[in-house]
């Protein structure tokens, strides 16, 4: 493991729960978003109803993150008060965590465990769902990628929790009583 991502582990030790505030199944390449208060996913597809999940199984890009920080990020470069999340196509909007910490870790939300790993680049689509320079604003912003390596149900509201990794969880000292 390289320094940087031993520096990213440590920080994401101390990272506090979040909150899964939105959720969007997209039916189609372009085409409508569904908001819905809760949803299936299914390991190495994605969310089911999302044309995601209809993809060659094991994909890193079976379920997109953003989070409501960067919307507002994103906002600010715009010049906007506020942007509806179907403008940007992605599946679910978190609150309250830094989502740059949960890159190459894993999430529980609700039943389900995400590893996000690949960052969600923003497409020249964006230039005429945020207006001339939306690419440009989420540049940055766009969110993560990840694979369903535990399915099930997440819901809005849910918490947004990173898991510890094997090596999070420190032996207990010689001559402890956990020692056996």
């Amino acid at each position: 493991m390289n320094s940087q991502a031993r520096l990213l582990d440590k920080l994401a030790k101390d990272l506090k729960p979040g909150r899964l505030e939105w959720i969007g199944l997209r039916s189609a390449h372009r085409g409508q978003i569904h908001v819905v208060e809760s949803a299936e996913a299914v390991v190495d597809r994605g969310l089911a109803g999302d044309h995601r999940s209809r993809k060659t199984p094991g994909s890193g890009r079976q379920v997109t993150l953003i989070s409501h920080e960067f919307i507002q990020q994103i906002c600010l470069h715009t010049g906007t008060a506020d942007i509806d999340p179907v403008l940007l196509r992605r599946n679910l909007v978190v609150r309250g965590l830094n989502l740059n910490l949960l890159r190459h870790q894993r999430v529980q939300i609700g039943e389900v465990i995400l590893e996000p790993a690949a960052l969600c680049h923003p497409c020249s689509r964006m230039n005429q769902n945020l207006g001339p320079g939306g690419a440009a604003a989420m540049y940055g912003y766009g969110g993560l990628c990840a694979k369903v390596v535990q399915g099930g149900r997440l819901a809005v509201g849910d918490a947004v929790v990173r898991l510890p990794r094997e090596t999070d969880i420190s032996a207990p000292p010689q001559g402890s009583l956990f020692n056996g």
